[in-house]
């Protein structure tokens, strides 16, 4: 897949000569990040829970044999990840979500890293287009609507649900090893069977290491996605940056689209960005949006639910009233405080950071740092946690 993309666009650059910008901020204080999520129409998560759920679901968190030349390629990843100027933390929040529900490691969500930097909007020269870059034949095989008006690689929703299927599939077939399974993603399954078949292997349980064959791009896309995952889960080693994606970060969802006159009507009838919503929804800007059976989904954030009457009285087909499971760190940190919380938490056994931090209206980051931990520090039943 092609790696030289054209960003069309207001916010169009070129890739394969750019690097990646954004500058990492700090968050605001608690009371005012707590203020915003209030404030905003629109339910919202932390990124420091995006980021765990990353970290809690990767088939291969050891980084000793990360590759330096990647990790020098990629080293600005982190960096764009925690600024606020890009939607690239609430995308990936929403992608790493399909694979984990999908029942998937997390490495597989790094794939658009290297595809379109995540951007919704890239299209190379060769023809790949989307956060996914899938060629028209491959789209149409994975079952991607592209019909007259409506290019669905340009969907974030129908891209990453094509990939997410994809992959369930190479994830099996290959034993549930997540380098031949993106091996054969790069390469072609059957390419990468065949060289397991030279090499004396079984399938489900072949070393990749040991194939011979492959191409040298193919071995260093998993070297990339590597990287890139070492990258990610080591950032926390940086206050600056947990500091930087302690923050409201919208939760995004797929909606139902209905028979507005525009993209543009369907967000303002729900109290939300109309230019978020453009950015993160390339596949629905250019015609009216229709309803009914087989309507495209939009990618947006969930409704607030002091919002969600006003979409239902906008709308002919209105959404189902969203959910906010948990809200976000901040808002959960500016709720209602106890102040007879107790100064200390003893763990007990299926305790974890986030649930004992959501119990005690603590941010993950602030009961880390009373803590001197670090994500993914383990827990162990009889630690004793302080929580003043």
């Amino acid at each position: 897949m092609s790696l030289a993309l054209a960003l069309p666009g207001a916010r169009a650059t070129e890739v394969a000569t750019s690097p990646e910008t954004g500058t990492a901020s700090a968050s605001a204080s608690a009371s005012a990040s707590a203020s915003a999520s209030a404030s905003a129409p629109y339910a919202t998560r932390n990124g420091l829970d995006i980021h765990l759920r990353f970290r809690e679901h990767l088939a291969e968190p050891e980084c000793g044999n990360a590759s330096a030349r990647w990790r020098a390629h990629y080293a600005r990843a982190p960096k764009r990840m925690a600024s606020q100027d890009d939607e690239l933390l609430a995308l990936f929040g929403y992608v790493v979500d399909e694979f984990v529900k999908a029942g998937l490691p997390t490495e597989y969500a790094l794939v658009p890293f290297i595809e379109s930097r995540y951007n919704p909007s890239a299209k190379s020269a060769a023809g790949p287009v989307g956060l996914w870059q899938f060629i028209s034949l491959t789209a149409r095989n994975q079952g991607i609507p592209m019909r007259a008006g409506y290019d669905g690689r340009y969907s974030v929703v129908d891209s990453t649900r094509a990939a997410v299927r994809y992959f369930k599939i190479l994830h099996s077939m290959f034993g549930g090893n997540w380098r031949l399974a993106i091996m054969g993603y790069n390469a072609g399954e059957y390419r990468i069977l065949g060289a397991i078949e030279r090499s004396g292997q079984s399938q489900r349980s072949a070393d990749p290491a040991k194939l011979g064959g492959v191409p040298a791009l193919t071995r260093a896309y998993v070297e990339k996605l590597h990287a890139i995952s070492c990258l990610i889960e080591e950032a926390d080693d940086r206050q600056e940056w947990l500091d930087a994606i302690d923050r409201p970060v919208p939760h995004l969802s797929a909606e139902p689209a209905d028979a507005a006159a525009s993209l543009r009507h369907w967000a303002e009838a729900r109290a939300l960005d109309a230019q978020l919503v453009a950015r993160l929804n390339p596949a629905l800007t250019g015609a009216p949006l229709r309803g009914g059976a087989g309507a495209p989904k939009v990618l947006a954030p969930r409704a607030n639910q002091a919002t969600a009457p006003l979409a239902a009285r906008a709308s002919a087909h209105p959404a189902a009233p969203a959910v906010i499971a948990g809200g976000s760190a901040a808002a959960r940190l500016a709720g209602n405080r106890d102040e007879t919380r107790p100064a200390t938490h003893t763990v007990a056994t299926g305790d974890s950071l986030w649930r004992i931090a959501r119990r005690y209206k603590l941010s993950t980051a602030e009961l880390l740092r009373r803590n001197g931990l670090k994500p993914g520090s383990p827990l162990r039943p009889g630690m004793v946690l302080k929580l003043d």
